[in-house]
């Protein structure tokens, strides 16, 4: 990180401090607290149920404050992971402090920081989202070569009192503005508190669902991130999401995450790009064409789609996005630039170096060399997912498709060229498998493929029997079929699940 890059950084304790996040110390804490008169200290982590805890410290003196910093805190256990019992539920939560950041919300000068579980023998606790994530990446980085790079889209609707100037156009939002998005204003403080965060967001707009119904407005947005470490990138999304949130609540409205907000209405997904990196360099590319390394993780990522819809798809409600028409995919496939396919190839600015001097005759000499952006998307996973695990299971199935003898093969017969929602394309649709259709079936996939996941040790058997067991509690299998045309038992599931994770 350059001293332009420090000085300019919204992070307050990455630019008071002249170095980057991932080298604060306890010292480093110690000493912004003191300058800038840090009365508060907030513990924040993420246990089994996908939502944001909190544990706050009133500072009382340096000695505590140092005390609070290296040894963490006790907590109880058995209220956060259902593995836990009561009689023996002790955690340490133990604070990283390359995640700190300056509590947007609070009048009183408060620093919050994102933790990590410990168990009463001071390992790192088998069951911790975050843990496993961490073993998922080292296992794959040491098996591979390759660094694993990743970002979140986060899709989200604000729901709102209706306005009768420039009222919304059904399921016409995308990249509205104001005054037809009125919640434009909203969005972009949202970019600006995430960036000071330490969230590294690459841009946000308004997304296609947009309409009203029963005097409320629902608008849908999104914000996407740069690509970064996969802890990092998890991270982020944790905070970005409890950022909204508190940010919405402050203007009196509510922000959802929620997969589907009503049928035959836009859903929320929360798509997730990654890519392979080595000494720096992307390696999706090889010769301008996709690298068979590239091929064999989407071909990993297929081979496990139906299990991974057991972390990224995990309430009732998933299941009424993943529908034909609805820029949601529905098969076991992959290709370029196709919005119509499980994992898609989007453009990665190869060949494309002349735009800008095209866009701007005479001034422009070079085009910047923006770098490899090649990325692949899964666009299976919404914002009920469990963001730690998704992402851990993204890693695995992904090394496990490098790892596949015939992961060539199969990335070549899974590939589709055209929309296989059209009417013309059906029977390539009727060749290729469907993703699950309810939380039951997703289960019974990860049962089926619960190998793959714990795989030395990377998901410890009691979270996927855990995982299995909520899943199947929601008993809904055929669910889309008997809830057809009842719209207000549609309805009152929405309303159950609008936030979620």
């Amino acid at each position: 990180m350059s001293d332009s890059d420090i000085l300019l950084n919204p992070n307050e304790l990455v630019s008071f401090l002249r170095k980057p996040a991932s080298r604060f110390t306890m010292q480093d804490i110690v000493r912004f607290v003191e300058e800038k008169g840090i009365r508060m200290l907030n513990f924040r982590y993420v246990a089994e149920d996908g939502k944001l805890k909190t544990l706050n410290f009133a500072i009382s003196g340096k000695d505590y404050l140092e005390t609070v910093l290296t040894s963490g805190e006790r907590i109880d256990g058995s209220s956060l992971f259902s593995s836990i019992e009561a009689g023996s539920s002790d955690l340490y939560v133990v604070p990283k402090y390359r995640t700190a950041f300056v509590n947007p919300f609070e009048e009183t000068p408060t620093l919050d920081m994102l933790c990590s579980f410990y168990d009463n023998q001071g390992n790192p606790l088998e069951s911790d989202p975050g843990n496993i994530l961490r073993k998922a990446n080292r296992r794959f980085r040491e098996a591979t070569g390759f660094n694993f790079k990743a970002l979140g889209e986060l899709e989200y609707y604000v729901i709102s009192e209706t306005e009768d100037i420039y009222p919304p156009v059904d399921q016409k939002g995308y990249h509205s503005c104001k005054p037809f998005a009125k919640w434009e204003d909203l969005r972009s403080e949202a970019l600006l508190l995430i960036a000071a965060a330490g969230g590294k967001t690459k841009y946000g707009h308004a997304e296609v669902g947009s309409f009203a119904e029963n005097g409320k407005l629902y608008e849908q947005h999104e914000i996407e991130f740069l690509p970064c470490d996969p802890e990092d990138a998890v991270d982020q999304l944790v905070v970005a999401k409890w950022i909204m949130r508190m940010l919405a609540y402050s203007y009196g409205v509510e922000i959802s995450f929620a997969p589907k907000i009503t049928v035959g209405k836009a859903g929320s997904g929360m798509h997730v790009h990654a890519y392979l990196e080595k000494d720096g360099k992307n390696m999706m590319v090889e010769n301008g064409q996709l690298s068979d390394n590239a091929k064999k993780m989407i071909a990993g990522w297929l081979d496990c789609a139906k299990a991974l819809s057991a972390f990224g798809n995990t309430i009732p409600t998933s299941y009424l996005r993943l529908v034909p028409h609805q820029e949601a995919p529905t098969n076991i496939c992959w290709g370029d630039r196709n919005r119509s396919v499980l994992v898609r190839v989007p453009l990665g600015w190869h060949g494309a170096k002349d735009m800008i001097k095209d866009a701007n005759p005479g001034v422009c000499d070079k085009f910047p060399d923006p770098g490899e952006k090649q990325t692949i998307e899964v666009r299976s996973p919404d914002g009920s997912a469990d963001l730690y695990g998704l992402m851990a299971a993204l890693v695995v199935a992904a090394q496990h498709g490098i790892e596949m003898e015939d992961a060539l093969e199969r990335a070549e017969k899974l590939y589709v060229g055209v929309n296989i929602f059209r009417e013309e394309h059906r029977e390539e649709m009727e060749r290729l498998d469907s993703l699950p259709a309810s939380c039951v079936e997703s289960a019974e996939a990860l049962e089926a493929k619960r190998e793959v996941f714990e795989k030395d040790g990377v998901f410890p058997a009691s979270l996927i029997n855990s995982v299995i067991k909520r899943l199947k509690s929601y008993n809904d299998r055929d669910l889309s079929e008997k809830l057809y045309g009842k719209k207000e038992e549609i309805g009152k599931l929405v309303e159950k699940y609008l936030h979620c994770m």
